[in-house]
């Protein structure tokens, strides 16, 4: 009998212990809210390098429950300012490269590779001044030739708006 009163006693405490039942459905917030990866620029450089415009440098953190080992830069730019009877690119897919980490930077000879290759479009569209862009990294897989929608489904942060200074520097137009 005393064995039957004690394991009641326990069942009860059991069933005591486990509450309200209905809050269980609520779904729990994410640690993590918004694209995988978060990226900022380092300070802005004082003047343009040789090629014309300095992308600074590029830091990121990421969600630790979605880590990737490689991205390519893309580099969204305003184009309204050229005066041409045909549609021009209006941006620009770096290969991949490599990342690593919850937190970084990307590198610097990659972010000033990105710059060179930024400037040599710029200049073949006859653009000076003030520049518009965004950048994102995207999973490694798209092209290097891809269209909005393919590095929209495979950005891995959010576009990061900055304004940059372009000085020509073959001002052939």
């Amino acid at each position: 009998m005393r064995k039957v009163i004690i394991a009641t006693i326990a069942a009860f405490a059991f069933l005591a212990g486990c509450g309200n039942q209905t809050t269980s459905n609520i779904p729990a917030t994410p640690k993590w809210q918004g694209a995988p990866y978060r990226l900022a620029f380092g300070a802005p450089p004082a003047r343009p390098n040789s090629s014309g415009l300095t992308i600074p440098s590029i830091t990121y953190t990421a969600n630790p429950d979605a880590l990737e080992t490689r991205a390519n830069l893309v580099v969204h730019f305003d184009t309204s300012s050229v005066k041409r009877d045909y549609p021009v690119n209006d941006q620009m897919v770096m290969g991949a490269v490599s990342i690593s980490g919850a937190e970084g930077a990307l590198p610097a000879d990659y972010v000033d590779t990105a710059s060179k290759e930024l400037s040599k479009m710029l200049a073949s569209y006859c653009m000076n001044g003030k520049i518009k862009m965004s950048i994102a990294i995207t999973r490694s897989s798209i092209p290097l030739t891809a269209t909005d929608d393919q590095v929209n489904s495979h950005r891995l942060s959010d576009w990061l708006p900055i304004e940059l200074v372009f000085k020509n520097p073959h001002p052939k137009c």
